[in-house]
């Protein structure tokens, strides 16, 4: 150092500490440990699922970039957060869903859930919720049509968690020969019936292993949604579900997907470990309550987008103290 600028003192603003993982890298990098699953549903469900995944994740990185066109902004298509919501989208359709109808959510998580916010950052909602409930509101018939895996003789059949819905009600909806009759295995490599994203539970859980060893994710909010939901379930639901199981039911629906990959979404989520375990717990909650006693079998979309608008108020009581501050 010369002279002339030794005592020269520089100033840069926050953030001060810095990490090689960036936004882009994080994105592409759980697009990549879903995909495994995806695969496995196209190999359950038949080349149509593969077409849903496809026309999801095309059209929500289309409607991104018309927009930034449009609005005159660089597009941002490079970060991943499109495609990832497009992916994710497909993940909670039927794996019969129509492509035309699959373009409509990917436009409505993309523009409503996303960019009316500001951006990735901004938003308030998980955008691939969001599309996945307007649809549900919208389409409610395509939305709940189902199709069994392959090799079974039949053309649709209620999925696990309707079955077990019906249990617990005591309806008796559906008659013996509606029922297909799943073990944990089945569920385990997604031979059942249900959403795209539902398929092979093993495979999500490898993707999410992944995840919290690169400490993308915390156990926080996974463990108090599954956790808390399977509880719940087990202590009200009564020997009238699956035998009083635990296993099943949270094996059951979108319980996996959704506590791994989308509650734990950064922006829509609390930041710290406290809010997250509360963030997950509440999940779980209103996820049991949906399953035993709502109007639908499964209730993790809805458990989600509830507890991200109580996200803001989770931050602010369970906030850090200053270093300094007084009580």
């Amino acid at each position: 150092m010369t002279a002339e600028n030794s005592n020269n003192l520089k100033v840069t603003s926050s953030p001060h500490l810095r990490s090689p993982e960036t936004t882009s890298k994080i994105m592409w990098t759980v697009t990549l440990c879903l995909l495994p699953s995806g695969l496995v549903s196209v190999n359950v469900f038949g080349i149509h699922a593969l077409w849903v995944m496809l026309t999801a994740i095309a059209s929500a990185a289309l409607t991104e970039w018309s927009c930034c066109i449009i609005a005159k902004k660089e597009p941002t298509l490079r970060d991943g957060s499109a495609v990832l919501t497009g992916l994710l989208l497909a993940y909670n359709l039927p794996p019969e869903a129509p492509l035309w109808m699959v373009c409509i959510g990917s436009f409505v998580a993309i523009v409503f859930g996303k960019l009316v916010f500001g951006g990735l950052g901004f938003n308030i909602f998980n955008p691939a919720l969001i599309g996945r409930v307007f649809l549900m509101a919208s389409f409610p018939g395509l939305m709940t049509k189902w199709q069994v895996p392959s090799g079974i003789d039949a053309v649709s059949a209620p999925t696990p968690l309707a079955v077990l819905k019906d249990q617990f009600a005591g309806t008796n909806v559906f008659s013996s020969a509606d029922i297909i009759t799943y073990s944990t295995r089945d569920l385990l490599f997604g031979i059942r019936g249900g959403c795209i994203g539902e398929a092979c539970i093993l495979a999500l859980l490898a993707g999410a292993a992944f995840l919290l060893y690169k400490k993308y994710i915390s156990w926080h909010t996974p463990v108090g949604f599954v956790g808390t939901a399977a509880l719940l379930t087990w202590v009200f639901g009564g020997k009238t579900l699956f035998s009083g199981d635990i296993i099943v039911p949270v094996l059951s629906g979108g319980l996996i997907l959704g506590a791994f990959y989308m509650a734990t979404d950064y922006v829509t989520g609390p930041i710290t470990k406290k809010g997250q375990l509360i963030f997950g717990i509440g999940c779980g909650i209103i996820t049991a309550v949906i399953r035993l006693w709502g109007g639908y079998p499964e209730g993790v979309s809805y458990s989600i987008l509830l507890m991200n608008a109580a996200t803001p108020l989770i931050d602010r009581f369970v906030k850090p103290r200053r270093f300094g501050e007084k009580k």
